[in-house]
């Protein structure tokens, strides 16, 4: 007995969930967070090697100009220094000589008891000793200079903010022994996304305000961006120029600040509206005949779970915002409201009929 003959359902649409285009206005307002650092920040470190036999400073003194911030062992320098004050002493005896002979010489010339060979001898001989002598004097200068940099003085009136070595390290010319923030001008630093500033927003003026006592702040401008990108967190570092900063906001403390950007016109839309097209951003558009399409978009700034599409859309189009992870272009869906957009499941086919039973 044949079996009975019966037709095949077609495959449901793919059922999705579409947000209808309405795009308003939209200010990208941001809360900055970051601190007080100096205009100017030396390293201080000693212009010869040695052993630290003294740290003077710690991390938070003020010091002033000139001030001695550590010491190295002067053993060496000393040596030098009394080597080179020896050595000035028996030119200084030599040039001595040579005045005595030169001056006999110029005396007894004249009265043809001695000769001319003679005369320039003794006049070469006190103009060498003349060299010597200045070229001692340098040298015990020198020696003395370099007896002189196993202090490690402050550039400028500052505050200590960094301590990179201990007493008892031998350290190399150069070697930054500390950090020193020149007192003055005072910068308010954050480390703001790139997208977030532009050139309208760098000129406007900025209130700062302490974390802990808001009521205190302070007025500047952005006196700095860094051009690259910190390959960790992806900001960039914004230098903020203040004026009259109060007593408060010392070094270190942590302020904020709000940003407005200007206002443009975008549509907010999930992330998961977001696709990609010959990488460009796009998203899925769907007719009145509910056939999709592939619409690229630009101008795309990214939020907390969200997108705002500034250019590509226009006002009354729907957008897919759940469900276009197979689609394709030209295929036919299903518009799905909130509560039912869960995929569709698929059609049951009919199990075939008992044996001996009539089609």
């Amino acid at each position: 007995m044949a079996g009975c003959d019966h037709q095949e359902k077609a495959p449901p649409h793919v059922r999705v969930l579409v947000q209808s285009v309405k795009p308003g206005d939209f200010s990208n307002q941001a809360q900055l967070t970051g601190d007080i650092q100096a205009r100017v920040e030396a390293q201080q470190s000693f212009r010869i090697g040695g052993k630290i036999v003294e740290r003077l400073v710690d991390v938070g003194d003020r010091v002033t100009a000139e001030q001695v911030l550590a010491r190295l062992d002067p053993q060496e320098q000393q040596s030098n220094v009394d080597n080179a004050r020896a050595a000035l002493q028996a030119q200084e005896a030599q040039l001595r000589l040579a005045e005595v002979g030169f001056k006999r010489q110029k005396l007894l010339l004249p009265k043809g008891y001695t000769s001319k060979s003679e005369f320039d001898q003794a006049q070469a001989q006190l103009r060498s000793s003349q060299s010597t002598y200045a070229a001692a004097q340098a040298q015990l200068a020198n020696a003395r200079d370099m007896l002189s940099y196993t202090e490690l003085k402050a550039s400028a009136d500052g505050v200590i903010t960094q301590r990179q070595a201990e007493t008892g390290q031998v350290v190399q010319a150069t070697v930054p022994i500390f950090t020193l923030a020149r007192a003055g001008e005072r910068d308010a630093v954050f480390d703001v996304y790139e997208s977030l500033f532009d050139q309208q927003l760098a000129e406007q003026p900025i209130t700062v305000s302490l974390l802990d006592r808001p009521t205190i702040t302070a007025h500047g401008k952005v006196r700095e961006i860094t051009p690259t990108i910190d390959a960790q967190s992806g900001t960039v570092k914004v230098k903020v120029a203040l004026d009259d900063v109060p007593e408060e906001m010392n070094l270190g403390a942590v302020v904020t600040a709000t940003v407005h950007p200007k206002t443009t016109q975008r549509v907010v839309l999930p992330w998961s509206a977001l696709f990609k097209s010959q990488q460009q951003a796009a998203v899925w558009l769907v007719d009145e005949n509910n056939t999709v399409s592939l619409q690229p978009v630009s101008d795309v700034a990214y939020g907390s779970g969200t997108v705002m599409v500034g250019q590509g859309l226009q006002a009354g189009q729907h957008v897919v915002v759940a469900g276009g992870q197979l689609l394709h272009p030209g295929q036919v869906v299903e518009i799905a409201t909130p509560d039912k957009a869960a995929e569709p499941e698929k059609a049951k086919i009919s199990a075939p009929p008992p044996q001996g039973a009539k089609p």
